[in-house]
């Protein structure tokens, strides 16, 4: 069995209107949130092999934050598809990831993140900002990976 951890980035700054999308930043609340988001990896002792990350700013600043609480071990990973992926190239990222990877977190942004997790759960579930969905998959291998494969063990909401 794998474990999947889909964590939206956290709320980003619009403070700047000359910045492009892809370079905003966190603003206060979201550097506030994600550290959070990186204790209760920590407390819930969620194990997580792999990073992968959206290169956009905010997402990165997100896996950083989240990596330092949490005291991950494991390196972050910037994959340019995730920022503005569709659920379906969500899916084909997870399928390449390898299979001594017991358990991925993607960091990225919406509409992409809800979509896969709907996608693989059958369940529709709000994901704000920093929050993390927590997924058992019923493969042994991220090949395998596929539509209705999984169970949602649980969506952690930062306003929860």
């Amino acid at each position: 069995m794998k474990t999947l951890f889909i964590l939206r980035h956290a709320k980003s700054s619009w403070d700047n209107a000359n910045l492009a999308d892809f370079d905003r930043p966190l603003n206060k609340r979201g550097l506030e949130t994600a550290p959070l988001v990186g204790e209760t990896i920590r407390k819930n002792k969620f194990q997580v092999d792999s990073i992968i990350c959206s290169p956009a700013k905010r997402a990165e600043q997100t896996a950083v934050l989240v990596k330092e609480t949490a005291r991950i071990e494991a390196d972050i990973r910037f994959d340019d598809r995730i920022y503005e992926a569709s659920p379906h190239q969500l899916l084909e990222i997870a399928s390449e990831l390898d299979d001594e990877i017991e358990s991925a977190m993607f960091v990225g942004h919406n509409p992409g993140l809800e979509g896969l997790l709907k996608m693989l759960t059958q369940k529709v579930e709000a994901m704000p900002t920093a929050a993390l969905a927590v997924v058992d998959l019923k493969i042994e291998s991220w090949k395998e990976i596929h539509i209705d494969c999984c169970n949602l063990r649980t969506v952690i909401r930062p306003k929860d």
